[in-house]
């Protein structure tokens, strides 16, 4: 076994070699390479990113000592690439948990079978190894490490996603050299990294040499001071060396000008200030930087400066002076390929994809990223909340969430120092970006006196950005103590509890939601509600989703069909299941329609009616530094889905957080009837780094005060002429028209066949149903809808009769009942239907529930039409799915798509592709040959896909799906929400379909709809 100080399993012991931490550059010889920011454009920089010789071993106990030796032979090793994950490299077990340990809770022992990687890379060095300092720097290991080079021991470190640098001069040599690394898969850290994740190890962050000179710049951290309001600023840098240096500072502006500049001597400790008046501010929405340039000897140093201000004030969370809200979205570190290991692209994808969905926040859930991400939000303009790589929740869990149990590392003052350590590399590393507004001291830990020290040290170290943790909340019952934190955080609080904060005056500190609204597969569904009570109330800072990507791991069957895997999938205990699949996009960066309801509810502008009849809107600039300028209003009237009027809006210029009036100068006929909507869409004027010109931001949908559809004489006056014949064989009736033959069984209560001109257009008996596939934000209501058999619920017919008035119309009453097994009928019906001559079927309902059963998922009435029903069209909203609580994202009008269109394909199979506020539907083969349905009452709720809610809810993955060739149609009197109870609060009681008594109406009409 290798003989190395088992620092592993002492958290009193977290580094040994390591240099102390700094912020985070890289040093150039030109200004203009410094400004490109590629750092391999630096001759001081020396990646060691590529193929390294590796070696896994399932227990520490397997290492031989000298592997590290220079002599060593690792030719028989496999080769591994650095940066990467073992676990996505077929090494390891791939395991998802989300709240209990993976190993046993003994901290700070980890089992002995403790999993080894061992690393080897030789590489050519040609520096100058006399005139200037050589470090090492790994910028993240999971989870922890030691290091030899060239076959000395270098050093130890842990803390898996902060960096560790580590000065190696004295063991480099001229030509080649070799480094080893061991890395641990668990120490004494894994209790306080036990994040929501898939449990990654290895060298998954870049690995690179720095070659600096031997009297240096070693860190930098640029303060700034306002007076005068923000007509004038100072940029202390603050600049800490090796030995005497002269260093000079030049701040120029983002046009490349010269600003600012000055020079000193600095020998440790200095600071150059740099007066900047009338200088321009960053905030998300403008983020403008400047640059400082340090240089010292043959070495620049560059740093974005954004010039702003954070406080909190009279319990408001402000920038530059301005109540803002944050709009923010939970973001891991996670590809579905690459596991924790992020390419610059991908980080660049996430934030075009934020960017153009109105997301302006982003919280590091629940650790420092890649260094560069922070550089892109700099840029892009992002507000992040930087948290610290600190969470134990499992310490809680361990003990049965006894009393006191979730904070028994946070009070235990063994731990101090490794708490501390984490807040201290963080904010040393990050605190010169301008796009951080907020430390976090971790996640789901506790609360107690090793989170103070963490808050209290952050706070002395830099007073300009607040300080959070969620921890603190009074529900955990943890240390009283707060006042080291600036404001207030929750997790999930309800809409309820949210104004119930606002309206106790003892809270005089801004509140943060620091996750709410979960994301979980078909969902939120409650955004617009808690957007309706943060802007209404100024202690409301807003939030972050949780969160913003499914966590799945691509993968394939034996037989190649590739899916995205969860908890559970490699045998991987415990494991929480699909529970990492909880995003607002999917593992590859697909949008969910949460994301773009998101989008709509959280946008900068919003357009609401004033005078419809005089074509009068209300435009709200909720931009809190930005007037509409830079936006076009187009706008559209559209007549039954057509397009008959459209323009630009003139005069759009609100300025930030104000509202002007504006006229859309439409027009319409005297004796305008039908269904008239105007449309009005916000668009970006100029190209962006995330947008093209032209991208919409936000649209409106105002329906306009006409005169309804005059009746048409769709065939009632034809139908009344028109006669059907019925013919009772056993218990089948038999209806026959002119162009039709439907079939009805009075045993089962249902209809049995619907044609026209010979074309069966039902496959088997319309049934009335209740039962949805548990979407994931109904895993806990779903219990309650299976023990009263909502999901087994079959019909019982209690009497059908039948009876024709002349020989123009038959009518058919059907008493029936919907239950299950074990339990009381959930309801009782009575179904009225009626054909006419024209062989069009009218169906009335009247139902009563069970009082003493949950709100339903839904009732309606399911159709199943035969292969080859594919083309979908209908008027209502669109073009994606939508439910009572979740359809701000939609808009009214006609829209033609395929069945496999309608269908939302979700990483766990559930209820999905439903159509809120529909007025008619066409389900038909693509020469037109189908059914339409029409509501003769309210509009419906309609789905149509080639998946019956058995099939869906049966299905624990994507490829576990068998698409049938019919066409499954939903035709639902209401659907209840979505909503976010999958880690949040109930569904809101207006969203329910919690109706004791209620009436349905549908017509089904078998069309050729060419001919219409």
């Amino acid at each position: 076994m290798i003989r190395v100080t088992p620092y592993w399993e002492n958290p009193g012991i977290l580094h040994e070699n390591r240099e102390a931490p700094r912020a985070y550059y890289i040093p150039y010889r030109e200004e203009a390479a410094a400004a490109a920011g590629k750092r391999g454009r630096s001759p001081y920089y020396q990646t060691l990113n590529g193929s390294w010789k590796f070696s896994y071993h399932t227990s520490v106990k397997e290492v031989q000592d000298g592997f590290y030796q220079t002599d060593a032979d690792v030719a028989a090793w496999d080769d591994l690439i650095v940066p990467s994950c073992w676990q996505t490299n077929g090494y390891d077990q791939l395991h998802y948990t989300n709240v209990n340990y993976p190993i046993p809770c003994d901290p700070p022992y980890v089992p002995d079978a403790n999993p080894a990687g061992l690393y080897v890379r030789e590489f050519q060095f040609s520096g100058d190894l006399d005139g200037k300092e050589q470090y090492l720097v790994f910028e993240g290991v999971n989870s922890c490490f030691y290091l030899w080079v060239n076959g000395e021991y270098a050093g130890y470190s842990q803390g898996s996603r902060i960096p560790a640098e580590f000065n190696v001069t004295a063991k480099l040599r001229k030509g080649l050299n070799r480094v080893a690394v061991m890395v641990l898969k668990w120490c004494d850290g894994t209790y306080i990294e036990d994040q929501d994740l898939w449990r990654y190890s290895g060298i998954y962050r870049d690995v690179y040499l720095l070659s600096r000179e031997k009297a240096h710049i070693r860190d930098v951290f640029n303060r700034q001071e306002f007076s005068a309001g923000f007509a004038h600023v100072r940029l202390n840098s603050e600049i800490e060396t090796t030995g005497a240096l002269q260093v000079k500072a030049d701040l120029k502006d983002a046009q490349g000008s010269v600003v600012a500049t000055g020079s000193s001597v600095v020998d440790g400790k200095g600071v150059i200030g740099l007066e900047v008046t009338n200088p321009v501010l960053w905030n998300a929405e403008n983020p403008y930087l400047y640059s400082l340039t340090l240089q010292a000897g043959d070495e620049v140093l560059r740093f974005g400066v954004g010039f702003k201000q954070v406080i909190v004030k009279d319990g408001v969370f402000t920038i530059n002076g301005k109540a803002v809200k944050l709009k923010g979205v939970n973001r891991h570190d996670s590809h579905p390929v690459l596991g924790q290991t992020i390419p610059v692209n991908h980080m660049i994808k996430d934030l075009n994809l934020m960017k153009t969905h109105n997301v302006n926040t982003i919280r590091t859930s629940h650790y420092p990223n890649d260094p560069r991400f922070l550089d892109l939000c700099d840029v892009y303009g992002f507000y992040v909340v930087d948290e610290a790589d600190l969470e134990c929740h499992g310490i809680g869990s361990a003990e049965g969430w006894a009393e006191g149990s979730f904070h028994r590392l946070s009070v235990n003052p063994a731990w101090k120092e490794a708490f501390v350590d984490r807040a201290i590399r963080m904010v040393e590393r990050d605190k010169n970006h301008a796009c951080i507004v907020m430390w976090s001291m971790g996640n789901e830990s506790g609360y107690g006196g090793n989170h103070i020290a963490m808050a209290e040290w952050t706070r002395k170290r830099d007073a300009s950005r607040p300080v959070h943790y969620e921890g603190a909340a009074a529900k955990y019952h943890g240390d009283p103590n707060v006042e080291a934190l600036d404001v207030h955080s929750r997790m999930y609080a309800s809409i309820a509890e949210m104004e119930e904060f606002v309206r106790d005056e003892s809270n005089t500190k801004p509140l943060f939601q620091c996750e709410y609204s979960h994301a979980m597969g078909n969902g939120p569904g409650d955004l617009k509600d808690y957007w309706d009570v943060i802007y209404k109330y100024p202690k409301l800072m807003g939030g972050c989703v949780w969160e913003w990507c499914d966590h799945g791991v691509l993968t394939a069957t034996p037989d190649g069909v590739p899916y995205f895997a969860y908890g559970g999938d490699f045998g991987d205990k415990p494991n929480d299941g699909n529970f990492c699949i909880d995003g607002l996009v999917t593992p590859d960066r697909k949008p969910h329609t949460g994301l773009l309801e998101l989008k709509q509810v959280i946008a900068p502008v919003r357009i609401e009616a004033a005078d419809l009849e005089q074509g009068k809107l209300t435009l709200t600039n909720l931009y809190d530094f930005s007037d509409l300028s830079g936006l076009e209003f187009f706008w559209k009237v559209e007549q039954d889905g057509e397009t008959v009027q459209q323009g630009v809006l003139e005069g759009a210029e609100a300025g930030p957080q104000q509202q002007q009036t504006v006229a859309v100068p439409y027009r319409l006929a005297s004796n305008a009837s039908g269904n008239y909507y105007l449309t009005v869409s916000a668009r970006t004027k100029q190209d962006s780094r995330w947008a093209a010109a032209g991208y919409e931001i936000v649209f409106a949908q105002f329906e306009l005060p006409v005169a309804s559809a005059a009746a048409q004489a769709d065939q009632s006056s034809a139908a009344s002429v028109l006669s059907v014949e019925a013919v009772q064989n056993g218990h089948v009736l038999e209806l026959t028209g002119a162009d039709f033959r439907h079939t009805f069984d009075l045993y089962d209560g249902a209809f049995t066949g619907i044609s026209k001109h010979g074309v069966q257009l039902l496959q088997g008996p319309a049934s009335f149903n209740i039962w949805r596939a548990p979407t994931d934000n109904d895993r806990r209501i779903k219990l309650k809808w299976q023990d009263d058999g909502f999901d087994r619920a079959g019909m019982k017919v209690y009497s059908a009769e039948w009876s024709q008035d002349g020989d123009t119309g038959v009518d058919i009453a059907v008493s029936f009942s919907l239950g299950g097994y074990i339990r009381y009928p959930i309801l009782h019906g009575e179904a009225k239907w009626h054909v006419d001559g024209a062989g069009e079927i009218s169906l009335k309902v009247q139902v009563k529930v069970r009082e003493s059963v949950p709100f339903l998922p839904r009732f309606g009435l399911q159709v199943v039409m035969p292969a080859g029903n594919e083309e979908v069209e209908y008027f209502g909203f669109g073009p994606h799915e939508s439910y009572n609580d979740k359809r701000h994202s939609v808009r009214k009008g006609k829209y033609l798509l395929t069945v496999d269109e309608m269908f939302e394909n979700y990483v766990m199979p559930q209820e999905n592709g439903s159509r809120y506020g529909t007025e008619w539907a066409i389900v038909s083969n693509e020469l037109g040959m189908g059914l339409k349905f029409t509501s003769t009452s309210e509009d419906f709720s309609f789905n149509a896909a080639h998946y019956t809610p058995a099939d869906l809810t049966n299905a624990g993955h994507t490829y576990e799906l068998v698409k049938r060739k019919e066409t499954v149609v939903q035709l639902d009197y209401k659907v209840s929400g979505v909503g976010s109870n999958s880690c949040g609060p109930e569904l809101l009681k207006k969203y329910r379909l919690d109706e004791k008594e209620f009436s349905y109406e549908l017509r089904i009409k078998p069309v050729f709809k060419e001919d219409e």
